[in-house]
């Protein structure tokens, strides 16, 4: 029996991906979800500890700090979750000879391509956000042999708090709203990135290495606040503004389509 530890266990992602275990109910695998109560993966000796006390084989790490406009002020704990929680896992994975599944981010680059970034282009991110969770990459990678880092774009369930449930709220609270148009990207759907990683398991695939994994539509935030509505049937006037119309603490890259 094959154990696999999903950490951030209250995350979007971490619970598609137990949804999916709990109707796939896959033989010869375990999977386990930990949230932070139970693994913070920021302290080194819980985390030591937890693989001296728990045989694991695979690990995804879910948990993350993705409060990007937060992360410009609270630098420290965004690169001790991000960075140094990843890198203490992929240390414990090297020592125990596990598998590592460390999800990214887009914002890993600067959004100046004019074609869709590839795994093999330099990121260069241009907010902490994204600072964190590249170094986090690196660590990953450096740390352990048996690394899987996928880089995700605008992930949305339908739950928790992400951009789809807010425009939800937003159109049965308000007659009209405003959305940034000048932004685009591929909005990647949760249950479709839990079910990548679910077969990379269940596959035992060892293409280690950077992986990116998006949606196929490419769209503005506008664009797809409109396919929202549509498929919400609701009526709610969406205009379209440029970004300097709603300025926020961290810089969002123009164009983060991943290829």
């Amino acid at each position: 029996m094959k154990k696999v530890v999903v950490t951030g266990a209250n995350g979007q992602l971490a619970k598609c991906l137990k949804a999916l275990v709990e109707v796939e109910k896959p033989n010869g695998f375990q999977f386990v979800f930990l949230d932070r109560t139970q693994l913070d993966i920021s302290d080194p000796t819980l985390v030591e500890t937890f693989f001296f006390s728990n045989p694991v084989d695979y690990v995804v790490n879910c948990a993350a700090y993705t409060a990007v406009d937060q992360a410009e002020t609270d630098i420290e704990k965004a690169f001790k979750i991000n960075a140094d929680g990843a890198g203490f896992l992929a240390e414990a994975c090297q020592e125990h000879q596990a598998t590592l599944i460390q999800v990214s981010t887009d914002y890993v680059f600067d959004g100046k391509n004019e074609k869709p970034y590839l795994p093999t282009d330099t990121p260069h991110p241009i907010n902490v956000y994204g600072k964190s969770k590249l170094a986090g990459e690196q660590l990953a990678l450096g740390h352990n042999a048996k690394t899987f880092v996928i880089r995700t774009s605008w992930l949305y369930a339908k739950f928790g708090k992400n951009f789809y449930t807010t425009m939800l709220r937003l159109m049965q609270e308000r007659d009209s709203i405003s959305v940034v148009a000048d932004q685009i990207g591929k909005p990647t759907y949760a249950p479709d990135l839990a079910q990548y990683i679910y077969e990379l398991i269940l596959e035992e695939n060892t293409d280690y290495g950077i992986h990116h994994f998006a949606g196929n539509e490419v769209m503005s935030w506008f664009e797809f606040a409109q396919k929202i509505a549509l498929e919400n049937g609701f009526t709610t006037e969406i205009v379209p503004i440029p970004s300097t119309e709603y300025p926020t603490p961290a810089k969002r890259p123009k164009f983060s389509i991943l290829g």
